[in-house]
């Protein structure tokens, strides 16, 4: 419990840091400072996995599966480059749900914080009941991989054309029944005060909306990375080491997303081997270093794929 705390601990002294010191002002993130605080997080997060080969080395962490050090490390790794590449999609509903609001860009660091702040939590209990049905019943392992295959078929199959409205979704038309919701945007406030009523401006909205949205997005990437490992700890720390990279992503990555429209067949792989490894972990036993390996190659690929067929499309529009 006390690695638990501590761990829990430091997310909350840089979650008070970033918002009181690093963003006390708000101002627009530009792609310099977002890609240098996406490398950080990066680094920060294969440290990590140095610290974790530490931890399980010494016993000073639960081990529920007996897994040596070097596994617990790759296994750890192997979970963050889940969350990574799944949070590549969130990103994409991100850009909609902030273009559909018209949140200003140097608002929309305040959204994400208090957004990622809601995701810790609803990830954290989603893991633990997770982690509590596999572990009580294990046929729920063939559930969770039939369901990841079944929406990687799912984004294969979807049409380009039914893109996701904020303004149309149930979330939106819930809260305008709830409360009331001005359209003025009063600086960094969730709430305004007109004649008497307290309304919800823009930027509560799109919280909300954003919110929600990743508990959805959750649904699948838990289970991919349940996929890999049952270990509590391992599962927990991948998910919030990918979370907390998520923003400073989605600033790097804001200008430049139709860039990599071709990355959601990297996803769609992942999604599918994670499910196939779910469903068959009785009867074939895929070493660490192959699912690593396989989502590494799937996301270099779809990055590599997605910049050369970008260049190509540029050059035809220009011919």
């Amino acid at each position: 419990m006390i690695v638990w705390i501590l761990f829990l601990a430091a997310i909350l002294l840089f979650l008070a840091l970033d918002l009181g010191v690093f963003n006390k002002t708000p101002h627009i993130i530009s792609s310099k400072e977002a890609g240098k605080w996406t490398a950080i997080w990066v680094t920060l997060s294969f440290l990590f996995s140095g610290v974790i080969y530490w931890l399980y080395g010494n016993n000073y962490i639960s081990n529920p599966d007996g897994l040596k050090p070097a596994a617990a490390s790759i296994k750890f790794i192997t979970g963050y480059l889940i969350e990574l590449s799944l949070s590549v999609d969130n990103i994409f509903v991100i850009a909609i749900i902030f273009s559909s609001f018209k949140i200003p860009r140097k608002y929309q660091h305040r959204v994400l914080f208090w957004g990622i702040l809601g995701a810790i939590v609803f990830r954290g209990l989603m893991i633990y009941f997770g982690v509590l049905l596999i572990n009580k019943f294990s046929w729920t392992t063939y559930i969770f991989g039939i369901f990841l295959i079944y929406t990687a078929m799912r984004m294969l199959f979807t049409s380009e054309d039914e893109k996701f409205e904020p303004k149309k979704s149930f979330v939106y038309k819930t809260l305008r029944k709830i409360m009331p919701i001005t359209s003025h945007i009063d600086e960094e406030h969730f709430f305004v005060k007109r004649r008497h009523i307290t309304a919800a401006t823009p930027l509560f909205v799109a919280l909300v909306i954003i919110e929600v949205m990743d508990v959805i997005f959750a649904l699948d990437s838990v289970p991919a990375i349940l996929a890999i490992t049952n270990d509590p700890f391992l599962v927990f720390s991948s998910n919030i080491f990918a979370i907390l990279g998520l923003r400073s992503m989605y600033f790097f990555l804001a200008n430049m997303l139709e860039k990599f429209a071709h990355l959601e067949y990297s996803l769609i792989a992942i999604l599918t081997f994670v499910g196939l490894k779910m469903l068959l972990h009785d009867f074939i036993e895929i070493p660490e270093w192959v699912s690593l390996a396989f989502i590494a190659i799937s996301l270099l690929a779809g990055i590599i794929v997605s910049i050369k067929l970008g260049k190509e499309e540029v050059a035809e529009e220009n011919s």
